[in-house]
């Protein structure tokens, strides 16, 4: 798109002029939904969960994306291997259970025995009757193509040939001095919450909410309280250049060090950080459609986002920490992720309430304001998804 033609082009962040948001109808018709997961949710890198959950030889986890089935086991050598959750036998799922150990070190469906190895390769087969009739060449499992990205899984159902740095909308470096792959997570919460998934990446890309919806929030995040979240985002910034203050430059409250209950950082806090990245105290990195970070200065909030249905959503969220935080019984981990706990159900809440009224017969598509400049961009990136041959 060029400058022009970007609503969005300029020293000023906001949009330059009406945009409309996406129909109404593709936030529950049926047909659009199993479009989007076609074109979208089978044909990108989708987060899944940690590696170090599925840690020793012959451990196993299952996912479900869209409606496809997942099974991620690691081998006898360590390597973690991702597969449709399928028998080729008759199509059965090999693994019901959320997760595991495999006994024998082998894959057997309990329906009528056929074991794999851990590779994939078909091993056994109980019946006696017409082996010959068994083409081993297409009996190993379907292998799906799957990544480790510093200790976060992500897999690829289509096997589109996309790169998994073309998810990270260009901004992982955001994250670069965190050491990802040395946490441990401390928390987990999953949530339905009853939208459809879009609704929740809007909510996720603008602030306009958070002085109605997030007080706590936006108390320790003075900007927020402004319905903003860019110094850039007030078509008057210029007037506020001069001005420190965490309400027109970003960042925290000043008697804040992190997100928590009151502010106050669990004290073991990561070394490798810039004075900056402390002074803002949250820094995101996204990965459409199903995974973002925010960053502290002293743990990581790593959420999951999968479509359940048109109108469903299911939300996976871990706190993450250094390992001396979680072995410290001086230290509360609580009152880090009870604090985003609280405003993650505030946005639950809301998206809830944006996905009942949308079935209005008169209601055909909504107007954006020009804070909402990351929408219409995710808008302008969902276009481009479902137009991509």
């Amino acid at each position: 798109m060029s400058a022009e033609a970007d609503p969005t082009a300029g020293e000023f962040y906001g949009l330059k002029k009406l945009e409309h948001s996406l129909p109404a109808s593709w936030y529950y018709d049926p047909a659009q939904y199993a479009l989007e997961l076609e074109r979208v949710w089978y044909r990108n890198w989708v987060y899944l969960g940690r590696a170090d959950t599925i840690a020793e030889p012959g451990s196993y986890r299952t996912f479900t994306v869209g409606t496809q089935p997942v099974l991620v086991v690691r081998d006898e050598a360590g390597a973690l291997r991702a597969f449709f959750n399928t028998c080729r036998h008759r199509g059965a799922m090999l693994c019901p259970e959320p997760a595991g150990r495999l006994p024998a070190r082998t894959i057997t469906c309990p329906y009528h025995a056929w074991s794999y190895r851990l590779n994939g390769e078909l091993a056994r087969i109980p019946s006696a009757g017409r082996p010959h009739h068994i083409d081993t060449d297409g009996t190993r499992l379907y292998t799906i193509p799957l990544k480790d990205w510093k200790g976060f899984l992500y897999a690829n159902l289509g096997d589109s040939g996309k790169g998994l740095s073309e998810n990270f909308n260009a901004n992982t470096e955001t994250v670069a001095h965190w050491p990802l792959e040395d946490l441990v997570v401390g928390h987990r919460l999953s949530k339905r919450i009853q939208c459809n998934w879009k609704i929740f990446w809007e909510n996720y890309n603008e602030c306009l909410h958070c002085p109605n919806v997030h007080p706590g929030l936006s108390s320790l995040v003075p900007i927020y309280r402004r319905g903003i979240m860019e110094e850039r985002d007030d078509p008057n910034w210029r007037a506020h250049a001069a001005k420190a203050e965490p309400a027109y430059k970003g960042g925290l409250r000043s008697d804040a060090a992190t997100w928590s209950i009151d502010g106050r950082s669990l004290g073991h806090e990561f070394p490798g950080l810039t004075a900056e990245e402390r002074r803002l105290g949250y820094h995101y990195m996204t990965s459409m459609p199903s995974h973002y970070l925010v960053a502290h200065v002293d743990h990581v909030r790593s959420s999951r986002i999968l479509p359940l249905g048109p109108e469903e959503t299911e939300l996976s969220i871990e706190w993450l920490f250094p390992h001396a935080t979680l072995a410290d019984k001086n230290v509360d981990i609580r009152k880090a992720w009870e604090f985003s706990a609280q405003v993650m159900a505030e946005d639950g809440a809301v998206c809830e309430l944006n996905q009942r009224g949308l079935r209005s017969q008169r209601h055909a598509h909504g107007l954006l304001m020009p804070e909402e400049y990351d929408v219409f961009r995710l808008h302008q990136w969902l276009r481009a998804e479902l137009a991509r041959s």
